[in-house]
């Protein structure tokens, strides 16, 4: 419970319940006063009534008439809280049911408030009252009113009401407020218990979502998600290792082994140019797989965001097929090239080449006979599409996912020059981009679609504004 009474969530409930208390009492007081306005004004008008057919009396009857009506109406109206009093210019009583005029009310015309001692079936009792008061030809005076003992007790039994209602909503307020702030700070544990788990090093640890859809399960998703993203790039990281330690011990030691081989032989500066290029072709190819990591790790990391830019895709795959087109010749392929301009996206524009680069080096890489067609489009859905397609052997279904991990390369293509990061480089450029990389059957062959999200259509009448 001092745990809970410390949090800021209880703090913040408690600020509610004060400023909800505030409104229940200040609409609690203006109901008790518009109540007890509402009793006095309905004994005004009671007394009104009173005087009005007192009036019709002594303008009918005169004097006499006017005390006959008021000891006919003490007579039968006995137990009323009504208050008849007719005096001589000597305030002696003439007629009613007050013995004597009262001490603390006004002689003078008006309306009047004072206390009335009565006898209520048979026992003395003390009211307030309230009356008016009128001066009649010859100085007599007619005092009309009613006791108040009625209103006094409903104004107190509102007064009680009121002060258990208020109370009873202070007691649900705090009830509400601590079960409330209870819920918040059960939510709150359990994202610490998750941090704390996964601190003392259990990563497969994640938040609990109940479901309901609302703040802390959006809150709950969004961190699952990120330790999702942890998880495989820790995953990655640790593949990455693996394949470094695997893949490029082979490289090293043959480089090593290369030169050891060259010094126990006799000297021969011929052998030892030799020996010196194949170690340069050799550490080439090593700064390449480096260089290959070091392009997916910043792709995978964002860290080249602040260089995107709106870019036409048709004018950098037009660039890309301008590149590979001697290649193709070289190899007796047919380059096929049908786009679609603009086709902006937003992106940059060097890591964009080198992903279509690296799709168009492989199909031309593993397509022996035959063509190879990339086509760009617009597709309905507001994307780009970028498709190459080849008439090679294709990848079995089951290795499509696969093809992505770094160094991973079938065994029909571990003859062929390549590191087997093209492609992890590929998905990692398109992740960067907000697209998606996915390989198809091309019956024969394979087909890479890259899709990517298209420019906003502000960019592109920006765009056509500059050309004009």
């Amino acid at each position: 419970m001092f745990r809970l009474l410390r949090t800021n969530a209880f703090r913040l409930a408690a600020l509610y319940m004060a400023l909800f208390a505030v409104s229940v009492l200040t609409v609690l007081v203006f109901i008790y006063f518009s109540t007890a306005n509402f009793v006095e004004r309905q004994a005004e008008e009671t007394i009104g009534a009173e005087i009005t057919g007192l009036q019709e009396q002594y303008r009918a009857h005169g004097l006499l008439g006017l005390i006959a009506a008021v000891n006919s109406r003490t007579a039968t109206e006995r137990n009323e809280p009504t208050l008849y009093l007719l005096t001589d210019p000597r305030l002696h009583r003439i007629a009613g049911n007050l013995a004597a005029w009262p001490q603390t009310a006004a002689i003078k015309p008006g309306w009047v408030e004072f206390s009335v001692s009565l006898v209520r079936r048979g026992q003395p009792v003390t009211y307030d009252a309230l009356a008016s008061v009128f001066i009649l030809n010859g100085d007599y005076r007619l005092l009309v009113g009613r006791d108040l003992r009625d209103a006094a007790v409903f104004r107190r039994r509102v007064a009680q009401t009121l002060f258990w209602a208020a109370l009873l909503t202070l007691a649900l307020g705090l009830v509400g407020g601590l079960f409330m702030t209870r819920n918040v700070l059960r939510r709150v544990e359990a994202v610490n218990r998750t941090s704390a788990s996964i601190i003392q090093g259990d990563f497969a640890e994640r938040v609990p979502v109940t479901g309901s859809g609302d703040e802390f399960d959006q809150l709950a998703s969004n961190l699952n998600a990120m330790l999702d993203q942890i998880e495989r790039l820790m995953a990655g990281m640790r593949q990455v290792t693996d394949n470094i330690a695997h893949d490029l011990r082979t490289p090293l030691s043959r480089l090593r082994a290369r030169l050891e081989v060259t010094l126990l032989e006799r000297p021969d500066a011929n052998r030892y140019a030799e020996a010196l290029a194949e170690t340069i072709a050799e550490a080439d190819h090593l700064l390449g797989t480096f260089n290959a990591l070091l392009s997916i790790a910043e792709a995978e990391a964002g860290a080249r965001r602040d260089h995107m830019a709106t870019v036409d895709l048709d004018e950098i795959a037009r660039s890309v097929v301008d590149l590979y087109e001697p290649v193709a010749e070289e190899r007796g392929l047919k380059l096929a090239l049908d786009t679609t301009s603009p086709a902006l996206v937003r992106g940059d524009r060097h890591l964009l080449s080198q992903a279509i680069a690296n799709l168009l080096d492989n199909a031309l890489k593993y397509t022996p006979e035959g063509e190879v067609h990339l086509v760009l489009r617009r597709s309905n859905g507001g994307h780009i599409e970028l498709e190459i397609a080849d008439t090679g052997p294709g990848v079995p279904a089951a290795h499509r996912e696969h093809v992505f991990d770094r160094f991973f390369r079938l065994e029909n293509s571990r003859s062929t020059p390549g590191n087997g990061l093209g492609l992890s480089l590929v998905r990692a450029v398109v992740k960067l981009h907000g697209g998606e990389i996915r390989l198809e059957d091309n019956s024969p062959g394979l087909k890479a679609v890259m899709i990517l999200p298209a420019a906003p259509e502000r960019a592109v009448v920006s765009i056509n504004r500059s050309a004009a």
